[in-house]
């Protein structure tokens, strides 16, 4: 396949294939560069070469109820892991206060649970407003299920960004969780959707889906129209359903990265937990098809040393993109 001719054909429009799908999963390694080469035209048509910093706050740990199969803070899970209640809005700030520091352009308010409380909610609503005037901070919120009023009061307390994941097809979802259906997850999303807030919503791959699922799932988010993709490799975590699950290879990573700009060329797509075990020493390429990645640590596992990750953007002559604030402080 001239993937490059592919490329072009898709900034012009074009929505590629099934067949063309599975055909950039199935790449052989040796055309690995060429598919890379022209996931990058696209990235590069709609981005340019920046890149969007994220940090997550992990605003409330463990005490879930669900069962999701790749999640330390499920109920089901023996994993060893921190478990705290909602934290307070002067912890959140000083979140915000480390985010804006380090050069990051999106903090990321998320906490474990079916959904928030009215408590929670407040809490964050509270936060928000300080950080938008202190840092100038996009935020997004990750707080599970969402009610329709709730939606309506992040929104108005100056909340950017919502995210709930699919995480999986609809036809692989119930291997997954059984404690909620895969359309309560859409309709969160619809519901984020509705009153204004920009719908983030991703998948998390490993998780002993088939490549038709892979397929599947990038192009249930271009239906839904959500600006931000997060792309999460499993790591598989001693304690949960999941553990010693172990499908994935670099190569195929970058496959799927690369699947995801073609199927949605102008959208957000950002490298999430799991880059670092998954993709090992060929996390630069990744950022030739993704336009954005997490910073920091995830929710229970470690991430990559901050200073990593900015040698390595600074080595693929990328630019970290800045808030209004920052480039005053920064540039």
């Amino acid at each position: 396949m001239n993937y490059k001719q592919l490329a072009q054909e898709v900034i012009a429009g074009k929505i590629i294939s099934n067949e063309e799908a599975l055909a950039i999963l199935n790449c052989e390694d040796d055309e690995l560069l060429q598919l890379m080469d022209g996931a990058f035209a696209i990235r590069r048509h709609y981005y340019g070469k920046k890149v969007k910093l994220n940090m997550i706050m992990n605003a409330k740990s463990g005490y879930c109820p669900e069962d999701c199969g790749y999640c330390s803070q499920s109920s089901k899970s023996t994993a060893p892991i921190e478990k705290y209640p909602f934290i307070s809005k002067e912890e959140i700030l000083a979140g915000a206060k480390r985010a804006f520091d380090n050069k990051i352009g999106t903090y990321c308010i998320v906490a474990s649970g079916r959904g928030p409380t009215r408590k929670d909610v407040n809490v964050v609503s509270e936060a928000v407003a300080e950080i938008k005037e202190k840092y100038g901070l996009k935020v997004c919120a990750c707080l599970g299920l969402l009610k329709e009023e709730q939606a309506q009061q992040l929104k108005e307390a100056g909340v950017d960004r919502y995210n709930h994941n699919l995480n999986t097809s609809e036809r692989h979802h119930a291997y997954i969780t059984t404690s909620h259906i895969y359309e309560d997850r859409v309709n969160t999303v619809e519901i984020v959707k509705k009153h204004g807030l920009s719908p983030c919503s991703g998948a998390i791959i490993g998780m002993k889906e088939t490549k038709e699922d892979v397929v599947n799932i990038a192009r249930a988010l271009h239906q839904l129209d959500t600006d931000s993709i997060p792309v999460n490799f499993l790591n598989a975590i001693d304690g949960t359903k999941l553990e010693g699950t172990k499908e994935l290879n670099p190569r195929y990573c970058l496959k799927v990265l690369a699947l995801f700009r073609y199927i949605n060329p102008t959208k957000e797509i950002r490298i999430s937990g799991g880059r670092e075990i998954n993709l090992g020493s060929l996390q630069p390429l990744g950022l030739y098809a993704a336009n954005s990645i997490f910073v920091g640590d995830y929710l229970t596992t470690a991430g990559q040393e901050a200073n990593s990750d900015y040698r390595m953007l600074e080595d693929l002559g990328f630019e970290i993109e800045l808030t209004q604030k920052q480039e005053a402080v920064f540039c």
